[in-house]
């Protein structure tokens, strides 16, 4: 399952990235495998998403939450 199939206020533990380049920009902010991450709302039209990690507020587009497969 990847981060992209959550629903608000489901969670799940960062277990790897499909996307080696978005890995680099998305472990910068915080989303290192291990870390739990939760939703915390979507967007009307379902893009993007904001996400809690590392205990601050994230905000991602569907493409890149869909690179961040969780356990």
């Amino acid at each position: 399952m990847d981060l992209s199939q959550l629903k608000v206020g489901q969670s799940g533990v960062v277990k790897e990235f499909t996307d080696l380049e978005m890995s680099v920009k998305l472990m910068e902010m915080g989303c290192l495998p291990g870390e739990t991450v939760q939703v915390t709302r979507i967007a009307p039209l379902g893009d993007p998403i904001a996400i809690k990690v590392s205990g601050y507020q994230l905000s991602l587009r569907k493409f890149e939450a869909s690179t961040i497969i969780l356990q």
